[in-house]
């Protein structure tokens, strides 16, 4: 008997992206809570360990790129394999044993269910809880610091812009010209921008990150660099804006 879809008349599937995570991947599976998604597809950016045979004993179909192709190529590869296979939302899980828990695709539901293109996962909704969770505090003061001045410029309502829990619909994927954002990690603050330019509908949820288990992050030289390119992201959201100067990431509208 076939799975009923926990929001009807949406599909919703997770995606876990991997890259050299073979022995955290089975814990990112476990922490998925299976009855509110349809779907769980691994997409592996040509892992040098055997992460593809691990998730071939979870049972998970796997999506492998022809070559390693960052984090937001992986992601766009993911996205286009999700809504070609009928998901009207895709839920982005990292394979570094899910830091940020995908419990908060149970808070998403609502916003699915009123078709916001984009949620976001909050580690800064609940006070005090990511100091709690051990974040460190010059990543809490960087983050809180950026999402300030992204939360002016963009006239969003967000507590955060910068996390690694986001669900995407496929009004999203269809709308934005992804092709053309970077293949980095640039590319999860470009899509926000990006979703506001095109005043899409954006959405946040409590989302709790675990920084006491094993989990990849940014150095701070490369935490550096994002945190400037943000700036210039912005800048360039700003001139399309005003009409200035377009841009393939920020064409006429």
């Amino acid at each position: 008997m076939a799975k009923t879809s926990v929001v009807p008349g949406r599909k919703i599937i997770a995606f876990i992206l991997t890259y050299n995570c073979a022995h955290m991947l089975e814990k990112a599976w476990r922490k998925i809570p299976k009855d509110y998604v349809d779907e769980i597809v691994v997409s592996d950016d040509m892992s040098k360990d055997n992460t593809i045979e691990v998730a071939k004993s979870l049972g998970l179909k796997i999506i492998q790129n022809r070559d390693n192709k960052g984090y937001g190529g992986n992601l766009k590869n993911a996205l286009a394999y999700c809504f070609s296979h009928g998901a009207s939302h895709a839920v982005e899980i990292h394979g570094d044993g899910a830091q940020f828990d995908p419990i908060a695709i149970k808070d998403a539901l609502p916003l699915i269910k009123k078709d916001y293109d984009l949620i976001l996962g909050s580690r800064f909704q609940v006070p005090g809880q990511a100091l709690r969770n051990g974040m460190p505090l010059i990543r809490f003061l960087a983050n809180r610091g950026l999402s300030f001045f992204d939360r002016i410029i963009l006239k969003l309502p967000l507590t955060e812009f910068h996390t690694g829990f986001r669900i995407y619909s496929k009004q999203l994927f269809e709308t934005l010209p992804l092709q053309h954002d970077a293949n980095n990690y640039l590319f999860s603050f470009e899509v926000i921008v990006q979703a506001a330019y095109f005043k899409l509908k954006i959405g946040e949820v409590p989302v709790e990150a675990d920084y006491k288990s094993e989990h990849t992050s940014h150095n701070l030289i490369g935490a550096s660099i994002y945190a400037i390119n943000t700036f210039y992201i912005l800048f360039k959201f700003l001139l399309s804006k005003h009409k200035i100067a377009f841009s393939k990431q920020f064409p006429h509208i």
